[in-house]
């Protein structure tokens, strides 16, 4: 193992800058980790965190006694930083939103603070658990040299054992806890709640799901209604049910979403509506024209898939493989490469293999899958909420949707196994250890039109809590791990 400390990007301060990390790894990957961080305020602490982390660098991986994480400028714009956050993150306050949802995620055994602390870390450390994980013991010492030599041992802490508990759960265990928040009702037909339902439906729960769906079903409830991108792949839920119970009237509702892909003639138009020039319609347009087509015997539905796919290429492929959001801009955001990631696998599932869409599809899916692949983060197993920003912050619903869709092209055969499955199963720990038992998530982003700037995905909010669209990619992304 090499002795050299690594330098890692926590996040971005509000102007910009790369709020970095030095980690220094022990031979043994059980050993507890002590974090030092300053440069809160005017003083020698920055100095003096480097030439800590120069010397534990020298003494040999087998006799260090720590994982050691070093901040040096936890503060390097110089603003005022408080603890707790204040305002969304990360739109406000993004230093102290950054540092604190990352030290949850961390869950070192133990923050020792260097030098002045004007942000209040300290005393919010003493009397709060960090980012739904636990709470982190904390110590505040002058800058002066010697202090990981001085500390002889440090037990595990709270957030520590939070974390490694949440990553020993197993795919059923986690779909246990969040049907008890997700899945439960069905007020709009559009994609976030509907697979939960879905995922509900997969585990068992077949009547409740018909309760749920019923009022579509009956008349009383138009699943179209105020139609959006989102209503389309809404409809993959009666999809799972009339393959599961051979009902005509959801092979109808089915049909009816797909519809819209065709004129009164019955020919097919430019694209799927609704799409608003944005690469999701990937996943919002092409996987329920394929529902279709499998479930009616109607090769028109194949054909639009195929066209609605090369339209929403034109309009977002990049020449680098990943997808812009949309033409108003070039950046590649998460979910707007997720969707793709996951529109083209679901639509393989079901697309005829001597039709011409297959080969163009799975052709299209595996570059997908092989340029993301580089772009996940080997320190943390996710996806970033840019997917080529080095800095911005670790998505979650874009990595459990690239993850679902990555085990679905290794079980059907159309990726190598050796290659992605350690990608699969670095992103499942992510998924893990970012779920709590109660159903909240750390840094989700806010649903997203498309933007006119690289600073307006930057700072997209993120949430920390409950959300419907992270338990519905978590629960779906948990049923693929189970096999079901």
């Amino acid at each position: 193992m090499s002795s050299v400390a690594e330098t890692v990007s926590v996040g971005l301060t509000q102007r910009g800058t790369s709020l970095e990390v030095q980690i220094v790894r022990a031979a043994d990957a059980q050993a507890p980790t002590v974090l030092l961080i300053g440069g809160f305020g005017n003083d020698k602490s920055p100095e003096v965190i480097r030439k800590e982390i120069e010397a534990w660098e020298k003494i040999h991986p087998a006799k260090r006694k720590f994982r050691v994480l070093g901040i040096p400028h936890a503060n390097p714009d110089e603003t005022k930083v408080s603890f707790p956050p204040d305002g969304d993150a990360y739109r406000e306050s993004s230093e102290a939103h950054y540092l604190w949802r990352w030290l949850g995620s961390q869950a070192p055994d133990l923050v020792v603070i260097v030098g002045n602390d004007p942000s209040g870390l300290e005393a919010t450390l003493s009397t709060h658990a960090v980012a739904g994980y636990g709470k982190i013991p904390v110590r505040k010492i002058s800058a002066r040299r010697g202090i990981l030599k001085g500390l002889k041992t440090v037990e595990r802490s709270n957030a520590a054992r939070e974390k490694a508990r949440r990553s020993e759960r197993t795919p059923l265990q986690l779909i246990g806890s969040l049907e008890n928040f997700y899945g439960r009702d069905l007020n709009s037909v559009v994609y976030v709640p509907t697979m939960a339902v879905a995922a509900r439906l997969r585990i068992g729960k077949l009547d409740d799901v018909e309760r749920i769906v019923r009022p579509y079903m009956n008349g009383e409830k138009d699943s179209l209604r105020n139609a959006t991108s989102s209503h389309l792949p809404g409809h993959l839920v009666f999809a799972e049910l009339a393959e599961k119970t051979n009902k005509p009237e959801y092979v109808a509702l089915v049909k009816r979403a797909a519809d819209v892909g065709f004129n009164a003639d019955g020919s097919l138009k430019e694209s799927m509506p609704f799409h608003d020039e944005m690469s999701d319609s990937v996943f919002m347009g092409c996987p329920i024209l394929v529902k279709a087509g499998k479930l009616t015997g109607e090769k028109k539905y194949f054909d639009m898939a195929l066209k609605h796919f090369r339209f929403m290429q034109s309009l977002d492929k990049r020449n680098d493989g990943l997808y812009r959001h949309s033409p108003l801009h070039e950046t590649a955001w998460g979910r707007g490469n997720a969707f793709p990631a996951l529109g083209l696998a679901l639509s393989l599932l079901d697309l005829p293999q001597d039709h011409p869409a297959y080969p163009e599809m799975l052709s299209a899916y595996q570059d997908l899958m092989r340029t993301l692949a580089r772009y996940q983060d080997r320190e943390t197993g996710m996806w970033r909420q840019v997917v080529d920003h080095p800095s911005v912050f670790p998505e979650f619903t874009s990595t459990a949707m690239i993850g679902r869709s990555l085990l679905i092209g290794i079980r059907k055969g159309w990726l190598d196994a050796a290659t992605y499955q350690p990608h699969v199963d670095a992103a499942w720990k992510a998924i893990l250890q970012r779920t709590s038992d109660d159903g909240q998530f750390v840094d989700v982003c806010e649903s997203t039109a498309k933007q006119k700037s690289l600073e307006d995905y930057l700072y997209r909010k993120a949430i920390l809590g409950k959300d419907q669209r992270a338990g519905a990619m978590a629960m779906m992304f948990a049923i693929e791990m189970a096999g079901l």
